[in-house]
């Protein structure tokens, strides 16, 4: 039987890796971005190419509740319920908070922590339905620990961690399993505004010695997918031992 999954913010990176995986393990994977239709196209490009699984693009806001109600109206006439559920859409944002506007700030917690809300709120009904399913949120190790001159960024993350863990005790009683990432730092576009030597600074922080890659972060995304009923409630750290 055919598996669906949603991968938010899979135009690239974490996601675009993401999508790739599961789709070569078979399933039928909804790709969302908001504004990167030539990117995501590109990654429809490369499933189709493939020939192993198959997808669909779902443009849409994730941080607009609107726009994840459509989402789900196209969803639900493909299939009757997600299997998977991957919240990775997500911005940064860089800068002391003291200087932060109202509309970054806003802007930084939906996209980061609304959309997890909006789009677990639409996925859940059908997964309860059936007593089955899996969502996994990314989130960071600054959800975790904080990082100065990235406040806004840090607390929609942690709000990621603490929804995972109470939506986890939540849904359990359905047999649905909730798990987040908690990504160190990764080497994707977000990152790429990093200058030579903040790169080396903090190449030389991590105990890895490198930057992640979103390849290693997409198989732990597959590993909790597949992973026993009785992981629940999780939040993996997977930044090459910095925390």
């Amino acid at each position: 039987m055919r598996k669906y999954v949603l991968v938010t913010g899979a135009s690239r990176g974490i996601g675009r890796s993401t999508a790739l995986l599961f789709s070569k393990n078979g399933y039928h994977v909804f790709l969302n971005c908001c504004r990167s239709a030539a990117e995501i196209k590109t990654v429809k490009e490369e499933i189709d190419f493939a020939g192993l699984g198959s997808c669909e693009i779902v443009m849409g806001d994730a941080g607009n509740p609107d726009d994840v109600r459509e989402m789900f109206k196209r969803i639900g006439s493909a299939c009757s319920r997600l299997d998977v559920l991957i919240n990775n859409a997500g911005i940064s944002h860089i800068g002391l908070l003291s200087e932060m506007s109202d509309k970054a700030w806003e802007k930084v917690i939906q996209t980061n922590l609304s959309s997890v809300f909006y789009c677990c709120r639409a996925a859940i009904p059908g997964m309860v339905s059936e007593k089955q399913g899996r969502i996994i949120n990314v989130s960071s190790m600054w959800g975790v620990s904080g990082a100065s001159c990235e406040a806004a960024y840090s607390a929609s993350k942690a709000g990621v961690c603490g929804l995972t863990r109470a939506l986890a005790k939540e849904l359990a009683p359905s047999n649905i399993q909730v798990n987040a990432v908690a990504c160190g730092v990764i080497d994707t576009m977000m990152n790429s505004q990093l200058t030579a030597e903040e790169r080396h600074t903090l190449e030389d922080d991590i105990p890895a010695g490198r930057f992640g890659t979103p390849d290693e972060i997409a198989k732990v995304i597959w590993d909790i997918a597949n992973a026993p009923e009785y992981m629940n409630g999780q939040v993996i750290g997977v930044d090459g031992g910095y925390l």
